[in-house]
């Protein structure tokens, strides 16, 4: 729980203070899909809310803001209380032994305005069957922090003045000397005057308020590529978040997702199907239609298949995502027993358990075998 008058980001985003960077975005998807003022127009409560989420997404989703926050309870032009002196004035005994012994004293952060890549994002997409055979192209529309065009990602309100930090030299941060039990000992520390941003902001952006990103929601063809299964991932390189300070964008990850198949079975590149044919097929061979994913195909049944054989027709199966060709599809049949005969079906059903001399249930009623007797 953050002090009184201090703002604990943790709590706002609901993660714990061990959070990885994953838990802290997803907490924050989350919450902005919740919180978004276009899914609760008119509701200052939320919009209130909403930018208290992405206040403390901006600190703890930046890996120098988080450690300065952490270390703080800050991120902002004025040290927390007791941050100045030793002993309660400088820093504590903990950090005294983190800076002897964790080989830290002295030590200097990144450039606070160097070039820093932006976040790789990643989605989960359904698709039919059909559509990982055929391939497609989808249209989706993703939520993700873009450079503010009002101020180019600058943070600065456009024609305002922006100036290298007088304190620091626009290092973003200070050299700060104490004498301890240990010695003399040097610590470096988030400059204050610039909250460790190396830059005097006159006048921060009226749009991003000087966080340099807004969020925006972007739409985008995605190719599916025929074969696809699930678990694949697609790629695309520069289509997640915006970069810090002119770097790179993230890429976006689209996480496939194939739907269970009314009619086929899907094992790797190889689709199964059963398919049900009448005795007298089984019997004497046949020639049926099968359906596949390319529309129906003639099979020709040998003679004497029995129940529970597995046909195959080559290369109708799912294209081979790395590699050429299809798999095959595998037919596995099974034989129908009628239940309602006529009596001719009957009748013939019985010459033929005679002929193969087979015996048979005798499924005469009484009265046929009172009326066999006294005809007899």
């Amino acid at each position: 729980m953050a002090a009184p008058g201090k703002k604990d980001y943790y709590e706002t985003l609901g993660v714990s203070k061990t959070a990885t960077a994953d838990e802290i975005k997803r907490a924050y998807r989350k919450l902005t899909r919740k919180y978004h003022p276009d899914a609760n127009p008119g509701d200052t409560e939320s919009e209130s809310r909403f930018k208290e989420i992405n206040e403390a997404n901006d600190v703890l989703s930046d890996s120098a803001k988080r450690a300065r926050y952490d270390q703080f309870g800050f991120v902002g032009e004025a040290p927390p209380q007791g941050a100045e002196g030793f002993g309660g004035d400088f820093f504590g005994f903990g950090d005294i032994f983190e800076n002897f012994f964790g080989g830290v004293s002295g030590s200097r952060g990144a450039n606070p305005n160097a070039p820093r890549r932006g976040s790789d994002l990643e989605m989960t997409m359904r698709v039919t069957l059909e559509t990982a055979y055929r391939g497609a192209t989808r249209e989706v529309e993703i939520p993700r922090e873009e450079n503010c065009p009002h101020c180019d990602g600058s943070g600065a309100e456009p024609g305002s003045k922006v100036t290298t930090c007088a304190a620091c030299g626009g290092k973003g941060q200070v050299e700060r000397v104490a004498n301890t039990p240990f010695g003399r000992m040097v610590q470096v520390v988030p400059c204050t005057a610039c909250g460790g941003r190396g830059k005097i902001i006159e006048t921060p952006c009226s749009k991003c308020r000087g966080a340099k990103r807004v969020r925006k929601n972007r739409k985008l063809e995605v190719k599916i590529p025929p074969g696809v299964d699930a678990g694949t991932r697609l790629r695309i390189s520069g289509e997640g978040e915006a970069g810090m300070n002119g770097g790179p964008a993230g890429d976006l990850y689209i996480l496939l997702d194939v739907a269970a198949d009314t009619r086929f079975q899907r094992d790797g590149a190889d689709l199964h199907i059963r398919v049900d044919i009448e005795i007298p097929q089984a019997v004497l061979g046949a020639s049926v239609s099968i359906p596949t994913l390319d529309g129906n195909e003639k099979l020709d049944v040998p003679a004497g298949t029995q129940p529970g054989s597995i046909l195959r027709i080559k290369n109708r199966g799912m294209p081979r995502l790395r590699g050429s060709g299809n798999g095959d599809l595998h037919i596995h049949v099974r034989v129908n027993v009628p239940k309602n005969l006529s009596a001719r079906g009957k009748q013939l059903i019985a010459e033929l358990a005679s002929e193969m001399r087979v015996d048979i249930a005798d499924n005469k009623g009484i009265f046929d075998r009172i009326k066999d007797k006294f005809s007899g």
